[in-house]
């Protein structure tokens, strides 16, 4: 009688092996391509398209387009990695930017882009010398500077929350005029000051301004008809 029983309970128990077993997640997404893809969620809805650009460059594209011919002393504040006299590894995610516009002339374009970029820079708490920018710029007829401050702020009250304390410095970039910096109160110190942030309660998170008209020139565009706005954002500084 007891085997009997053992036999039912084995019977009852018995395991169908063909049955399909529990997937089990092993790892997540790194912080920094979560960020991304946050900010990818955020662009593509207002009609921007996603473009990649290489990280090895020549002059031309990194450099001459974008307002900075040889000659010009905005190139001091890029330490550059070169690999030989004309190619280098990209200081910013600037050169989607100008192949974009060259291979669109005078078109309406709304691009977002994501990469590494190099700079010899000494590694601290805000710098290093490889870290991931993500790059945006719209042109168009009529393109303003509020259309691109309420952008940047959309954008930034996505990623941070609607209150997060904001705030737009003027600045100074070859590629842009008007051209600001924007900060965001740090988040490790909830802006009383550390570290991460130099003991000022801010961090800074993107450059942005209004495309220079010698840019839309170099790369085939009318400026007397064309405007437009970019911005680039330090990935690794949102992710702090």
């Amino acid at each position: 009688i007891k085997e009997q029983n053992q036999a039912k309970e084995l019977k009852k128990d018995r395991v169908d092996i063909y049955l399909e077993g529990k997937k089990i997640s092993l790892a997540n997404l790194h912080p920094l391509t979560q960020i991304i893809q946050k900010i990818y969620d955020i662009f593509l809805p207002l009609g921007y398209r996603i473009i990649e650009s290489p990280e090895i460059e020549n002059e031309e594209y990194n450099f001459n387009k974008l307002n900075m011919p040889p000659e010009h002393p905005a190139r001091d504040m890029h330490d550059t990695f070169y690999l030989n006299s004309n190619l280098l590894l990209r200081t910013h995610t600037s050169n989607t930017q100008i192949r974009v516009m060259e291979n669109n002339p005078n078109q309406e374009l709304k691009v977002i882009t994501a990469g590494k970029v190099y700079r010899r820079d000494e590694d601290d708490a805000t710098h290093t010398h490889q870290f991931t920018q993500i790059e945006g710029f719209v042109v168009g007829r009529d393109v303003s500077f509020s259309q691109l401050k309420g952008t940047l702020e959309l954008v930034l009250r996505k990623l941070f929350s609607e209150n997060h304390p904001i705030r737009f410095r003027p600045s100074y970039f070859p590629f842009t005029e008007p051209s600001v910096e924007v900060d965001a109160q740090c988040l490790a110190c909830q802006g009383k000051g550390c570290n991460i942030c130099k003991k000022t309660g801010w961090v800074e998170i993107l450059g942005a301004g209004l495309i220079h008209p010698q840019v839309l020139k170099n790369c085939g565009f009318d400026s007397q008809k064309f405007t437009g706005f970019a911005f680039g954002l330090g990935v690794e500084r949102l992710s702090s």
